[in-house]
């Protein structure tokens, strides 16, 4: 876990880590949310939408923007103010998703850093972004 304290972050940083999506965990978000949606639980209902499979849940992927930002940056001393998400592309069980946060502005009045992030999957087609308003406690 990263400790970036306010005064260390600069605009320009970067974070990143990578994450495969398991079944496992598609599993537990349906048991957590109970979104029983035909098009991320039902093979065939997914295929007749034009997917090649079922397709993972938005929130499940969206929910490594929080990873994102309390283990790598800033980390510990994070806290999330707002998070404006866009889904750009369907991502599938197994699929691997580098997530990616840069720091674009800094208010140094609040403590507050503003964090664009870009996700992409192993074919490098970009799946999600976001911009994140960061609290650094």
């Amino acid at each position: 876990m990263n400790e970036y304290t306010y005064d260390r972050i600069e605009v320009g940083m970067k974070e990143g880590f990578s994450v495969r999506i398991t079944e496992e965990e598609m599993t537990k978000f349906l048991e957590i949310t109970k979104d029983v949606n035909p098009l991320h639980n039902d093979e065939d209902y997914a295929r007749s939408k034009g997917h090649k499979k079922r397709v993972v849940f938005g929130m499940l992927t969206a929910a490594y923007l929080s990873t994102l930002a309390g283990v790598y940056l800033p980390g510990k001393y994070s806290l999330i103010h707002s998070v404006k998400t866009k889904f750009s592309g369907a991502v599938y069980v197994g699929d691997e998703l580098r997530i990616e946060g840069t720091v674009v502005e800094k208010n140094d009045t609040f403590k507050i850093i503003i964090v664009k992030v870009v996700m992409v999957n192993q074919n490098q087609e970009k799946v999600c972004k976001a911009e994140m308003q960061i609290g650094v406690i």
